[in-house]
């Protein structure tokens, strides 16, 4: 089983024990949604019993977010950092991939909010050319230290910044999360579903 919670740094691994504990402490706050009769088959998880969280951030543009601002369009939603070697860089690709499939009609109704871990680094003009060298529709989302920490919470999302000699990585949850167009959280892609995989959970789901 993959773990929810990846250290997104070049080269390294969290041990077996540590990468045990955070993905137990993930799952404690996930829901067991989805297991009745009649629930849709998924690749991802069923969030639909979930309450669904919200955000207080600023655009690259500095203008003020939050999740409300999207409603009426649906919402993939991933947190991660730019400094990140392969996670996050996966993901927006896959987003990208995801776009595709879903065809020209529903991506023009899906909406990718990428939010920083990182703030400290993260700076507006760095997530900008980030999030736009993926999709210039992509959107960097960022706050300070307790507003990032906030956002994360209210989607019970893991994070935690890990030294590496003079310098640092962040280890964080690592699902994306869909929210549909009425504002209501439905479900977490895994990050090992392929792109064709994701697309039918959103067919299934929205």
């Amino acid at each position: 089983m993959h773990s929810l919670i990846t250290r997104a740094r070049q080269g390294g691994a969290t041990t077996p024990d540590r990468r045990r504990r955070l993905l137990l402490s993930t799952l404690a706050l996930l829901p067991l949604a989805g297991c009745g009769p009649d629930a849709p088959k998924l690749n991802g998880m069923d969030l639909s019993s979930m309450p669904t969280g919200d955000f207080q951030l600023q655009d690259t543009d500095g203008r003020q977010r939050q999740l409300a601002d999207y409603r009426g369009q649906t919402v993939m939603l991933f947190f991660g950092f730019t400094q990140c070697p392969d996670i996050c860089p996966t993901a927006l690709t896959r987003a990208l991939e995801i776009k595709s499939l879903l065809g020209p009609e529903a991506a023009k109704k899906l909406r990718i909010l990428f939010i920083t871990v990182d703030p400290e680094r993260d700076t507006p003009e760095i997530l900008r050319a980030y999030t736009q060298a993926f999709d210039p529709e992509f959107v960097g989302l960022r706050g300070d230290a307790e507003q990032t920490r906030a956002a994360a919470q209210s989607f019970k999302v893991f994070y935690q910044k890990v030294p590496t000699g003079s310098s640092y990585t962040m280890d964080h949850t690592a699902l994306t999360y869909i929210i549909d167009a009425q504002g209501k959280l439905r479900l977490a892609l895994r990050h090992q579903q392929s792109a064709e995989q994701c697309a039918d959970d959103l067919r299934t789901v929205l």
